[in-house]
């Protein structure tokens, strides 16, 4: 067991100016850059239609560019958080942002399949560990009580950047042509490399951090579970925990991945949107899933600050319930007659599977100590993305093949709503240490 105590804390003086409740400032760094991050995994959708068109690619191409850049992230995750646990979010938050936009903007000047190839997966190791050392940040800003409020933020990135993307994106493609898009991305994830890096610090080193907040944040962090503990990484996945937090989230990241990579082209072919209507459309849900998806981190913190409610287990409901309402929707998708009908059921659906990666990238804090958040964390994601992986290249080669999307969406409303089992049968307590004697723990019930 080990608990995490600050060894320097800023002086207070009368001409140092500090900001209250700075830790929900500090947090904008992390949406800011999960924005950014799904804006460039977006790209490729947007782009998709002037491929198929000028290279002569197939949905199964588009498909495979998804599967490639989710198998690379999925392996370059668990070297990823253990970097974020020995560097810092600091450093490997500048490392990342700016390898991913370098990436990203080297699409622009793709012209043959290898090359986007080489591109995605490149893209793939650099956004690794965005995840990861957004879970660093929160553990170190906030208590666990707040870490679901938190996650679900930083985590909204996600669903704003594919809302902000089609619009925004496709007015740039139509403007100026396909490649423009990955080289605005590419400059504007530059710049904000560069500035986290300027003025991002840990709470001790903080400068506007007062003295107040510091000793709230501490404090909190000496009532943490005493029988969560610190074991090798590699002994990790000796844990029933690690195994059900990597098939839930598989779970989760299957239908994330079919959105991320054919929602435009979904509308354009079987719901018959223009290319500029289909960038507007596609952002509708994810808009509705941010909003809803930062709701569902609300109801988190407030569930899990009940009297006697323990925070892994108030996650776990709200996953279950999440995961079983997400899964029921995206079945239903296709069966819709109407397009506005469809794109709110699209919403809803988004939004119980934003509420459940929220709850997901939570739940870390709650299993181990906080020097190995990011690696758990980053595990969860290896295992989401490796099997997710799957998705885009199997909905490409059923549209293929068959003309509809509608098994595809079948199939994922299945695979989501087992989430459900996975977190609640495997994930039902923190680590603990084997020395303890069950009478000796904390009390957990799962």
């Amino acid at each position: 067991m080990q608990t995490e105590t600050f060894t320097k804390k800023p002086k207070e003086s009368a001409t140092r100016r500090t900001i209250k409740n700075l830790r929900w400032w500090i947090l904008g760094w992390a949406l800011a850059a999960g924005i950014i991050n799904y804006m460039d995994r977006s790209a490729i959708s947007i782009a998709a239609p002037e491929l198929i068109k000028e290279f002569g690619l197939t949905r199964t191409d588009i498909g495979l560019l998804g599967t490639v850049f989710s198998w690379t992230y999925a392996f370059a995750q668990l070297p990823a958080g253990w970097l974020v646990d020995k560097l810092g979010a600091r450093r490997m938050y500048f490392l990342a942002i700016a390898g991913w936009s370098i990436a990203t903007a080297l699409m622009a000047v793709g012209s043959r399949m290898w090359q986007f190839i080489t591109f995605r997966f490149l893209l793939g190791m650099a956004e690794a560990p965005n995840g990861p050392a957004s879970a660093k940040l929160t553990a170190d800003w906030f208590p666990r009580s707040e870490r679901g409020q938190a996650t679900a933020i930083w985590d909204s990135g996600s669903k704003w950047g594919p809302a902000i993307a089609p619009p925004i994106l496709t007015a740039i493609m139509l403007a100026f042509g396909w490649q423009a898009i990955f080289l605005f991305l590419g400059v504007a994830g530059l710049v904000l490399a560069l500035a986290f890096f300027m003025y991002y610090r840990a709470p001790e080193e903080h400068k506007r951090a007062s003295a107040e907040e510091l000793d709230y944040i501490e404090s909190q962090r000496t009532t943490q579970l005493l029988s969560a503990r610190k074991v090798s990484w590699l002994a990790l996945f000796k844990h029933r925990q690690i195994w059900g937090m990597m098939a839930g989230f598989f779970c989760v990241i299957w239908i994330w991945n079919i959105f991320i990579v054919f929602l435009p082209l979904y509308l354009q072919e079987e719901r018959g949107a223009s290319i500029a209507n289909s960038g507007w459309l596609a952002a509708l849900p994810y808009l509705g899933a941010a909003i809803l998806g930062i709701t569902g981190g609300w109801v988190m913190t407030r569930y899990s600050k009940k009297a006697g409610r323990d925070p892994l287990l108030a996650k776990r409901h709200i996953m279950s319930i999440a995961a079983v309402v997400a899964g029921v929707l995206i079945c239903l998708i296709p069966f819709v007659d109407s397009l506005p009908l469809a794109i709110a059921v699209m919403t809803v659906a988004l939004g119980f599977v934003a509420t459940m990666q929220a709850a997901a990238w939570a739940m870390p804090g709650d299993i181990v100590d906080n020097s190995q958040v990011a690696s758990v964390g980053a595990i969860q994601n290896f295992g989401g993305y490796f099997g997710g992986a799957f998705a885009p290249l199997l909905t490409g080669v059923i549209a293929d093949a068959t003309g509809s999307y509608a098994p595809s969406f079948v199939i994922g409303g299945i695979i989501a709503a087992m989430a459900a089992v996975a977190y609640t049968v495997l994930v039902r307590e923190p680590i603990r240490d084997t020395a303890l004697a069950p009478s000796e723990g904390d009390g957990t019930k799962a």
